[in-house]
């Protein structure tokens, strides 16, 4: 459970355990990731920036698993977390929106608590997306690694490449726009690198 989270776990213990088993499943998608890490990292002790990290983690992965979605990977300071569609799409994207709206809550808690230490505060970017994902073992024959891949991962990720020249610290994609009935601010629609349609890019009003 430490390396996998619940769901993932759960399929590894009821012995998908081979390479090339997988399965196909609708999901909201959320990518985050820190701004400036690397910057960061080449000014500051190894064991400050690990703290920072775990701190960072944290805050993603305590607000993902409460409202009901599972971490799939740390990369690097980003996070891939899925929310299954169990019911309707709507319902999945409302908890990932949930999610996000802890994670800025949590982290905004901590941005105080390392000012009053004298430390950077930590910005980070992140991206929703619904659609279909490709979820289990992939990887050598000797090294697998139980993951999502497919288009909708690709498109969220590169969405959360956006945040910045975009000036914004959540965008969301036109498939979570239509299921929500938050209200959004449109941004336009936006090529994204890798995909072949342009994407409808909205965000949240203090975002």
């Amino acid at each position: 459970m430490a390396y996998l989270g619940r769901r993932s776990a759960a399929r590894v213990e009821a012995g998908a355990l081979n390479r090339g088993i997988g399965e196909t499943i609708h999901a909201a998608i959320l990518y985050a990731d820190l701004r400036d890490f690397t910057a960061m990292s080449e000014v500051t002790e190894p064991a400050a920036m690990i703290a920072a990290l775990d701190a960072w983690f944290d805050r993603v992965a305590g607000s993902v698993h409460a409202f009901g979605g599972e971490v799939l990977k740390f990369i690097g300071d980003g996070v891939l977390a899925i929310f299954p569609v169990a019911g309707a799409p709507a319902e999945a994207c409302a908890s990932a929106l949930h999610a996000v709206a802890a994670i800025r809550a949590g982290m905004a808690h901590l941005d105080k608590a390392r000012q009053a230490q004298g430390l950077p505060p930590l910005p980070f970017g992140a991206a929703l997306h619904l659609g279909e994902i490709l979820w289990g073992n992939i990887g050598a024959a000797d090294r697998l690694d139980f993951t999502a891949i497919g288009p909708a991962v690709n498109l969220v990720s590169r969405l959360e490449g956006l945040c910045r020249p975009l000036g914004r610290s959540v965008l969301i994609s036109g498939a979570v726009a239509a299921e929500t009935t938050n209200p959004l601010v449109r941004l336009g629609d936006h090529m994204l690198r890798g995909i072949a349609a342009p994407c409808p890019v909205f965000t949240l009003p203090d975002a």
